[in-house]
């Protein structure tokens, strides 16, 4: 199978562009990109040769270094390689070749700094940000002192990250001082071509090679000994720089299909905007042909299809989906009725007492009202359809209060705008819930997150279900007419509301909505046909949003397939 042919298919995601290019070292590395070369180019050096050579350079890098002696290096035989080389390949330890040793660092090195711009460069990890190959600047130099306890390196060494993204490397273009968060690689120009063994390091191969054997808590970092006796696949100088022109090439492909793809998604992004603003803003039904010939082209990523959903709730609750249902259904009983049977069944529930007597809310001014109703529709406080609105308790002990099995305990992390999650739920003890008597679930009730970073999250109780409590971090919204609790919740997980939320949070990191504040949401009430119509509409809309997603997904995973399927090649073909 010819891997490069698969290119533009795994370049549809950009990510897969860090992954294509590990690809390709690694293909590189193993002798595959050249094999057209090597049938071309019959080069008559053998691997004894190259041996020779590397012991050969291997000395003079320690003479040119002022190094007496250093660790050997361990013998070892094919059962130590990792894969088969092409011929006149060897495999060599990176000691072998080259002269590695960790950089130091003068303490405290604050005593060491200095704005001399006689000072030695001073090489920190910070100098490599938006560098990817070579180091030519610092931001800090230090005395001339502070060399006896670093390590001083020159143009053309290479240096290795040790720590925090280690195994990272990069080329001097100038002179410095290294600390001890690096190493430094020092090799022969005569039998490794430098940009070669920068590809070398880069590869997959190699950096797991290094991973395998960091080590560390927090920050990890890497065993100098182990890196000296990694072994690393050398061809023959003419090959590396045949594997380094190839690569440069590859790399060049990929990243101008990168470039496209970024493009072509950016492209989709903004029709994607364009459409659903014009959604919001022109004749629903002209905007609804226009887009839905182009739904699979261009909802190709899930941010799209999540401003799809954004777009239908509202929509929905500004009843706009329903006007073609208005015009077919002239005669239905407005709004304002069923907010008067609201309001008589109210105060019927206060006379019973079955619930306590609020302070009348002040009628919704013109400056409150966020757009216009459709006729027949009335805005109203969300306060005044509730019999209950109200957050939870905590009971007294905490986590201690939890058991193995017992009353549902509703948090935060269990509501979802899809729906309750009850998997791993905490429960409390029946006596515990029973002192909670006020913040018990009852079925067809609203729950709605008011604290923390899942604010306005929102999940409706099924009807039957059973019993359960929740915590002062979640709201219960129970509605006098539990008719209305499908439209109401679109209502209260639709961008508006959501905005209104974000609006009205108190507290000093602004991460809590207070019930005061709940109570005087303007909220749209439409007829109580038109909100079972609005309902279904969005129900159908938002199972199109899921095929969508599930489409992406699949489409996801085919192409991490791909490339699995590729990598496992190149590692085991």
């Amino acid at each position: 199978m010819e891997l490069l042919e698969y290119f533009k298919e795994l370049t549809i995601h950009p990510k897969n562009a860090k992954e294509l290019k590990g690809l390709i070292l690694q293909l590189a590395i193993q002798g595959k990109l050249t094999k057209k070369w090597r049938n071309e180019n019959k080069l008559k050096i053998k691997e004894e040769d190259i041996f020779n050579k590397i012991q050969d350079a291997k000395k003079r890098i320690l003479i040119e270094s002022k190094v007496k002696k250093e660790k050997p290096v361990e013998p070892f035989n094919n059962n130590d390689t990792e894969f088969e080389l092409p011929k006149n390949w060897i495999w060599s330890r990176f000691a072998s070749f080259a002269y590695i040793v960790r950089g130091g660092s003068p303490r405290p090195i604050k005593s060491y700094l200095t704005d001399d711009s006689k000072g030695l460069n001073w090489i920190k990890i910070g100098d490599t940000k938006g560098v990817t190959k070579y180091i030519e600047t610092t931001s800090e130099k230090i005395l001339k002192e502070g060399l006896k306890k670093s390590r001083y390196v020159k143009p053309s060494d290479f240096i290795l990250s040790n720590s925090m993204s280690f195994g990272r490397p990069y080329i001097m273009k100038t002179d410095g001082c290294i600390h001890d968060g690096w190493l430094l690689i020092r090799e022969p120009s005569e039998i490794i071509f430098q940009d070669y063994l920068y590809y070398l390091l880069l590869a997959p191969y190699t950096y797991s090679s290094f991973k395998d054997s960091a080590a560390g808590g927090v920050v990890q970092n890497l065993n100098i000994e182990k890196v000296r006796q990694t072994l690393l696949p050398i061809p023959p100088l003419e090959e590396q720089k045949a594997i380094v022109e190839i690569v440069e090439q590859l790399f060049t492909e990929v990243e101008q299909l990168e470039a496209q793809t970024k493009l072509r998604i950016q492209l989709k992004e903004d029709y994607v905007s364009s459409a659903l603003r014009n959604l919001s803003t022109q004749p629903t039904e002209q905007a609804w042909a226009s887009l839905i010939p182009h739904f699979k082209e261009f909802f190709t990523e899930k941010s799209a299809v999540k401003k799809l959903r954004e777009t239908v709730l509202q929509l929905a609750v500004q009843g706009k989906l329903t006007k073609k249902w208005r015009v077919e259904n002239p005669d239905v009983e407005p709004a304002s009725v069923l907010l008067e049977k609201i309001k008589a069944e109210k105060e019927q529930l206060i006379k019973d007492k079955k619930i306590k007597k609020e302070k009348p809310l002040a009628p919704i001014t013109a400056d409150e009202i966020p757009y216009e109703l459709p006729e027949g529709w009335e805005w109203c406080h969300l306060g005044e359809i509730a019999e209950k609105l109200g957050a939870g308790s905590t009971p007294s002990g905490g986590k201690t209060a939890y058991v193995d099995d017992g009353i549902k305990f509703f948090r935060s992390q269990n509501i979802y705008n899809d729906g309750i999650r009850i998997k791993d739920i905490a429960q409390i003890r029946i006596s515990t819930h029973n002192k909670m008597s006020g913040t018990h679930i009852y079925p067809k009730d609203i729950l709605l997150n008011i604290t923390g970073g899942s604010i306005g999250r929102s999940s409706l109780i099924p009807d039957d279900f059973d019993a359960g409590n929740v915590s002062q971090h979640v709201a219960i919204v129970r509605l006098i007419d539990r008719d209305m609790r499908h439209f109401i919740h679109n209502y209260i997980i639709s961008p508006e509301f959501q905005d209104r939320i974000m609006d009205v949070q108190v507290g000093v990191s602004r991460e809590g909505l207070s019930m005061t504040k709940l109570k005087v949401f303007p909220t749209p009430v439409p007829p109580l046909s038109e909100q079972k119509e609005i309902v279904e509409i969005v129900n159908a809309l938002m199972a199109f949003c899921d095929q969508l997603e599930e489409a992406i997904e699949e489409s996801t995973i085919q192409i991490e397939q791909l490339m699995q399927s590729c990598l496992k090649e190149v590692f085991e073909g």
